[in-house]
């Protein structure tokens, strides 16, 4: 009955086939042969997750050379029908309304027991083996993945979501859409917070909100940097950069004004405004970072239920490799450097995607 079974797929006569493959599963189930033409069904009716993983299993199993040759073939010409069809979904994207956007992809993290079944949806949308495709899941925070255009990412995002995998995309232009306040100093704090400010432009102001309007909070050290010198192996001087300090950033994130009050413990003045220290408190700890820790308790106290996302280091780390896009972004953050870094730009992009996702959630 083989025989007849090739013929049928030979002259394309799927339905023959279809039959002929039903006859044989009934009196031979788990003969390998039988399973790779069902996986053949699977692969000219367009099920080709299906006809993937028989194909997948057969070749893990089988010892026959001939049956071990055409698997591959099938696996080879579904990998090329995927390719194809990827093609042609990123050009339909291209005529999308702002497919040309620059965007981004972030990969969530996901639970240890949760990992290899992401793996394997991400290791067959990508071609990675299990194992480094592992490597590439967060076990926290977030991790940039991929910087492109709209277009094409949309396409990657939902080729990963289908494969199970926990990825979501934000466009450079929803962004900068977000407006962010750079705080000086509270004015007040009850009934309402009246916050001394920057907006974009360089315009100091006020803005008044309810804490209520708070939805949560984003918190960061941006490393600062300095050159230094030092001796190398041979005892030659030589110049290098080294972290020296660390700048605290915290943002509010007020969904329903589409804006971030972003906090920076370099240029609060604490001298202004509120005073969230008794003087007992205030005379044992006069330091820059004593008053930021005393500004981000008064925060917690005021806003116990506001979820805080603070894992901002690990993602900045994969972020910093990806400048093209990363570099079109406005960091918001006026920190003072010698020389630009990326980590500014990388709190932004975090921040930003916190606010995005989250508010749509």
């Amino acid at each position: 009955m083989f025989d007849q079974v090739i013929a049928a797929f030979d002259r394309k006569d799927y339905r023959t086939a279809a039959r002929l493959v039903k006859e044989l599963l009934q009196t031979s189930p788990k003969d390998p042969w039988v399973q790779f033409y069902v996986g053949r069904l699977h692969e000219v009716s367009g099920k080709l997750d299906l006809a993937e993983k028989i194909y997948r299993q057969l070749l893990r199993e089988v010892t026959n050379p001939k049956l071990a040759a055409q698997t591959r073939q099938g696996i080879q010409r579904l990998e090329t029908l995927m390719q194809e069809r990827r093609k042609q979904a990123i050009a339909q994207a291209a005529n999308a309304p702002d497919s040309h956007e620059p965007g981004f992809l972030i990969l969530e993290s996901a639970k240890p027991e949760a990992k290899a079944a992401i793996a394997q949806g991400l290791a067959k949308v990508t071609k990675l083996d299990a194992y480094t495709a592992r490597l590439q899941i967060p076990s926290r925070g977030w991790r940039l993945y991929r910087s492109s255009n709209m277009g094409e990412l949309q396409v990657y995002t939902q080729e990963l979501q289908d494969a199970g995998v926990p990825v979501f995309n934000v466009s450079l232009a929803d962004i900068q859409k977000i407006q962010v306040f750079r705080v000086q100093y509270f004015q007040a704090i009850e009934p309402q917070a009246h916050v001394v400010c920057y907006n974009e432009a360089d315009q100091l102001g006020t803005i008044s909100f309810r804490w209520a309007e708070v939805n949560q909070r984003v918190e960061g050290l941006l490393p600062i940097f300095e050159q230094v010198v030092d001796l190398d192996v041979r005892n030659r001087l030589q110049r290098k950069e080294q972290t020296q300090d660390y700048a605290r950033f915290c943002d509010l994130h007020l969904f329903s004004r589409g804006c971030i009050l972003r906090f920076y413990d370099g240029a609060y003045q604490f001298n202004q405004g509120v005073d969230f220290s008794s003087a007992e408190v205030a005379q044992k700890d006069v330091t820059t970072r004593g008053y930021w820790n005393r500004l981000i308790e008064f925060l917690t106290m005021q806003l116990p239920k506001v979820p805080i996302w603070s894992d901002f280091t690990p993602f900045a780390e994969t972020a910093i490799d990806q400048t093209e896009n990363l570099q079109r972004l406005k960091p918001h953050i006026n920190l003072f450097r010698q020389v630009a870094s990326d980590w500014d730009p990388a709190f932004q992009l975090y921040s930003s995607a916190i606010f995005l996702k989250n508010r749509t959630s």
